[in-house]
């Protein structure tokens, strides 16, 4: 399995429990929308799995490796494995949309010989090749979406998350989004999104597992969506 959770609490100094005895499995090239109200729980999961966090209690094995063994010198090379994809775009606005894509390979070490070709590449799969010279500002809200996308891709990590990627766009856009997210699973990503957007993660017919108040209370497959004539 590429990801399990076992009995994963997470508790707050202030007493509030954001999520309480979640266990689940996820395989590798998997995709999976975990979805719930606002304070559901989603962005905490997504938190743990990215290492901005640690559980309270239970453990998470991510590739294999469990993650309360992964010390502070070693999360760069953990997170070099992770895409991460924010509602919230984070681009560098005084950088052009090249830099903003090739900024994660540059932390990685890659030689500037190396970075042009990769990051073509991962614009033009986001539908923005030919735009490198563009600043955020110059992007329209769905362009700077994918220009975090193009960034989160363009190593082709191992896992992305997504948290509520499509939560400031229009129905149209953000079917196109999560296209671009499914033609990550096909490269071999494992693709985790935290969405509350339920119309349209029943259009997508993946695995959705939906949280409630920090709990974990049902796990719909595939096949699910169909039995029930979605």
């Amino acid at each position: 399995m590429s990801i399990r959770f076992e009995q994963v609490s997470k508790r707050y100094a202030e007493g509030r429990e954001a999520l309480v005895d979640i266990s689940f499995e996820i395989g590798y090239g998997e995709m999976v929308y975990f979805t719930g109200h606002s304070g559901a729980g989603k962005s905490t999961l997504l938190k743990l799995l990215a290492l901005i966090e640690r559980p309270s209690a239970g453990t998470i094995d991510v590739f294999s490796r469990r993650l309360a063994d992964v010390r502070r010198r070693a999360l760069p090379a953990y997170r070099r494995r992770l895409g991460l994809v924010f509602q919230d775009h984070r681009l560098l606005l005084d950088r052009n949309a090249f830099d903003n894509v090739a900024l994660p390979m540059r932390l990685d070490g890659v030689a500037e010989l190396d970075l042009a070709p990769l990051v073509s590449r991962a614009l033009a799969q986001v539908g923005l090749g030919g735009r490198e010279s563009a600043l955020p500002r110059e992007l329209s809200t769905g362009e700077q979406q994918r220009l975090g996308i193009a960034r989160a891709m363009v190593g082709v990590p191992d896992l992305l998350l997504a948290d509520e990627p499509t939560g400031n766009l229009d129905p149209k856009l953000a079917a196109e989004i999560m296209a671009l997210l499914i033609s990550l699973k096909e490269l071999g990503t494992t693709v985790i999104i935290a969405s509350h957007d339920l119309p349209l993660i029943q259009r997508m017919h993946k695995r959705t597992l939906v949280l409630e108040n920090g709990r974990l209370i049902d796990d719909f497959r595939p096949e699910d969506w169909y039995d029930r004539g979605e």
